[in-house]
């Protein structure tokens, strides 16, 4: 695993982006990967851990009604145990419950303290409209010490108005788990930089590793600072942990 690592006055805890692979449908599988993630993080004092969309699962959209996971679910205890060990508040892309006949592209964050948060995505791309339902709420604030983090999934993060939301609702931090291929990042990555700048808050992304779901990952995970500026990023593709933290060293 590679590590990319760099200080910022704009946080105020260690976070990172876990650029992880997924195994297709084995949750099993992708939890033990996960751990490893977390057990690197944890040696980087990272407070806040965010995993790429559909981490648990790989981006698997017609299978996503048999493998509804949340918070609770005996699968997951490794990385609630994980959480509690650490200190660490953990995020993860799963298919989660939404209420009604379809489920939705989640985001569950595994608190310390055993607390569960979840985020639905708001946005849905492409074909995910045959398979997910959409979220209630484009707005999932979480709070980890002085520090406000929002939640987003994916395309949400190409609709200036999800961002937007966010900062106004006091968000210092908008973390978000994506899938994107080389043409996606391109289009991708300036709109994260003026979110950044924009709202004056830091922007975290963590991209897929490798393929998934029969997208090719571009990876390049980062996280820009507040006035827009790349301070952190995978150089491509294969597992990278990603770190801002307010006081660190280059790697």
């Amino acid at each position: 695993m590679d590590i990319a690592q760099a200080a910022t006055k704009d946080v105020a805890i260690t976070i990172a982006a876990a650029q992880s692979t997924s195994v297709p449908l084995e949750v099993a599988a992708n939890v033990q990967e996960h751990l490893r993630f977390v057990e690197a993080a944890a040696d980087h004092g990272v407070q806040w851990l965010v995993f790429p969309e559909l981490s648990l699962t790989g981006y698997e959209l017609a299978a996503m009604p048999k493998l509804v996971l949340h918070g609770d679910h005996a699968l997951l205890a490794p990385l609630r145990e994980a959480a509690r060990r650490t200190g660490m508040a953990i995020t993860v892309g799963a298919p989660v419950d939404s209420g009604g006949a379809l489920p939705s592209l989640g985001a569950i964050t595994l608190r310390p303290d055993g607390q569960h948060g979840v985020y639905r995505k708001f946005h849905l791309h492409g074909s995910e409209v045959t398979f997910a339902t959409p979220g209630a709420q484009a707005v999932h604030l979480q709070t980890l010490g002085p520090t406000h983090i929002a939640s987003a999934i994916c395309a949400d993060t190409n609709h200036p108005s999800h961002p937007a939301s966010a900062a106004q609702a006091g968000a210092r931090v908008y973390a978000a788990g994506i899938l994107t291929s080389e043409n996606g990042y391109a289009a991708e990555a300036p709109l994260w930089s003026s979110y950044a700048r924009e709202h004056h808050m830091v922007v975290l992304i963590a991209n897929h590793g490798g393929s998934s779901g029969g997208y090719v990952s571009a990876g390049k995970s980062g996280i820009w600072d507040a006035g827009g500026r790349c301070i952190a990023a995978a150089s491509g593709a294969g597992d990278w942990l990603v770190i801002a933290s307010p006081s660190a060293t280059n790697t």
